[in-house]
């Protein structure tokens, strides 16, 4: 590395987050970062994931999937892989407020993994306690962080994530590809991390959190994106070869296959 690029990178790593953010997260695996983008920025955030919201299903562009209700009907639950298939949402997920801030977490530069957003509309069920790392993500790399980036306030009522501090550093806590029980997670206290709109949430990927079901009368919409070491590789895209494979988007999918969630 040339002495320029070794400087420009040691710059880069300084970045957005404060010596005492970046501080927080190493100690207790997360930080909550107040006012990333501002009220003008998340009103175009928010026109793009309503656009996203409303656009007509189909194969081959961002993946919906659906939350069946007792009624039969069904709620839209989540949309993941959006990045290829939105420009503006694709510069946010690469602005240095994200991304660069994310390579100040990790000390070396970050890459972006995956995106989705959680939409958990009232109603919606919530989200059992568990690691990331469970869900196989061992397979693309040894750590990532993902960044909750609130586009709804994140209340008790509506089930804002709940994250246990100084976790992160104790390996995975449990079986792979299953929830955490209480006695994976004895001793620990769960904080609730009340966002506000344009707030950001950093945690680690063996930090255990949950959230509780929407009882609330609005939507609690939620980007999480997720993202890597570059010295790892980019994984992004055979990540989502393997979900495509094994759990695609509903539009996608064989009637007669039998495909269940599980973290």
């Amino acid at each position: 590395m040339k002495a320029d690029d070794a400087n420009a990178r040691r710059l880069s790593l300084q970045g957005y987050l404060s010596s005492h953010q970046v501080e927080a997260f190493r100690q207790t695996g997360f930080v909550h970062v107040p006012s990333v983008f501002s009220p003008r920025e998340m009103d175009e955030v928010t026109a793009w994931v309503q656009e996203m919201e409303d656009r007509a299903d189909r194969a081959g562009d961002i993946w919906k999937y659906f939350e069946a209700l007792e009624d039969g009907g069904r709620l839209l639950n989540r949309i993941e892989n959006f990045e290829p298939h939105h420009a503006g949402m694709a510069q946010i997920m690469a602005d240095d407020r994200l991304l660069g801030a994310c390579g100040q977490l990790f000390d070396e530069e970050a890459v972006l993994f995956k995106d989705k957003i959680n939409f958990k509309k009232p109603g919606a069920s919530g989200f059992e306690a568990h690691q990331d790392m469970q869900a196989g993500w061992d397979r693309y790399g040894s750590l990532h962080i993902s960044v909750l980036v609130a586009v709804d306030a994140q209340t008790e009522a509506n089930g804002a994530l709940e994250v246990m501090a100084g976790f992160h550093d104790k390996g995975l806590l449990g079986e792979m590809w299953a929830p955490l029980s209480d006695e994976n997670v004895a001793g620990g206290k769960w904080e609730t991390c009340f966002c506000q709109p344009g707030d950001a949430l950093f945690f680690d990927s063996f930090a255990p959190h949950r959230s509780a079901p929407n009882r609330s009368d609005a939507a609690r919409r939620a980007m999480y994106l997720t993202y890597g070491r570059l010295s790892e590789g980019d994984q992004r895209a055979q990540y989502y070869a393997d979900k495509h494979a094994n759990f695609p988007p509903d539009i996608e999918r064989d009637p007669d296959a039998d495909y269940a969630y599980k973290v």
